[in-house]
């Protein structure tokens, strides 16, 4: 197939955004669409004022900058991504929304397009067979922040043809980031190891283990991670990381798996972690503190 050169984005949060700056910056013509209610000018401001720090700090020039904006489309319009090259879905994780995208697409996109989905742990197989092109279907897992993290996951399934594969890879090497090829399993390589990690931490805490912040002391100073586990969780946001365990559980049936009751409970009320201000620790304390509530014994 021929080289990827108009990369659309379906999906404008914050992983949407970051691809879509990764892509501009990159050369490509990038089309993001924003599939939720909202302002599309602010989703354009948002990458614009991204860019503009980069000049600050001097890790790009104006002209750089220039061009990059001027890669970029935004819209509420998924007609816009009839003309790309390949579809990166970054929306919500749940099977049934991400199939009835890719349904509308296919009456949107050239035969000749690929699809991709972001998704961390949901089947790729499952989503490709849904589609007229299960062969020119990929999982494309970018990590947060995509603007900053070197890592991108490449999925393929069975039946996925060999160019797809090999075009995609080359696409990702040209974003200025490192392919690792995967066979599509849930979790992949990244989750599948690190979900268990943030799990055990949780339940050695619960055991009496040490506090939620010596874990995380001992852990960062111990083991040379850049951030302890609980802060970590907060930084990705615990409803993720509870639905990135119940998908491995539902799929693995280990009990390594297993969401912790905590998880559960902080996911329902709302404390997601930073996004949301509260999780494992207090984000309007400065510095952050453990989650009072939490050191109650809640």
């Amino acid at each position: 197939m021929s080289d990827i050169r108009t990369v659309g984005i379906l999906g404008a949060g914050q992983m949407g955004l970051g691809i879509a700056q990764v892509a501009t910056r990159a050369g490509f013509k990038t089309i993001l669409v924003k599939m939720t209610p909202g302002n599309v000018d602010a989703v354009r401001k948002k990458i614009e004022t991204g860019f503009a720090k980069e000049v600050e700090k001097g890790r790009m020039t104006a002209e750089a900058q220039q061009a990059a904006v001027g890669n970029l489309v935004t819209t509420s319009d998924l007609g816009a991504l009839k003309d790309a090259d390949i579809v990166i879905e970054s929306i919500v994780e749940d099977l049934p929304t991400k199939h009835a995208a890719f349904d509308k697409l296919e009456g949107i996109c050239s035969p000749e397009a690929v699809f991709a989905s972001n998704t961390s742990t949901l089947g790729i197989t499952e989503m490709a067979v849904k589609t007229k092109r299960p062969d020119r279907f990929i999982g494309l897992h970018f990590f947060n922040p995509a603007t900053a993290m070197k890592l991108v996951e490449i999925a393929t399934t069975l039946g996925t043809k060999p160019e797809v594969t090999a075009s995609v890879k080359k696409l990702v090497t040209e974003l200025g980031k490192t392919p690792v090829l995967v066979p599509d399993s849930t979790g992949f390589i990244v989750n599948r190891l690190l979900v268990p990690y943030l799990l055990d931490a949780i339940n050695a805490w619960r055991s009496g283990a040490g506090s939620i912040a010596d874990i995380d002391t001992a852990m960062c100073q111990g083991a040379g991670h850049p951030m302890g586990p609980f802060a970590l969780a907060d930084f990705i946001g615990l409803d993720v990381v509870f639905h990135m365990a119940s998908n491995l559980h539902d799929e693995y049936r280990e009990p390594r798996f297993a969401p912790p009751p905590v998880l559960r409970r902080l996911f329902l009320s709302g404390s997601l972690g930073r996004k949301s201000g509260l999780g494992f620790f207090d984000y309007s304390a400065k510095p952050p503190r453990p989650n009072p509530a939490l050191e109650q014994g809640a």
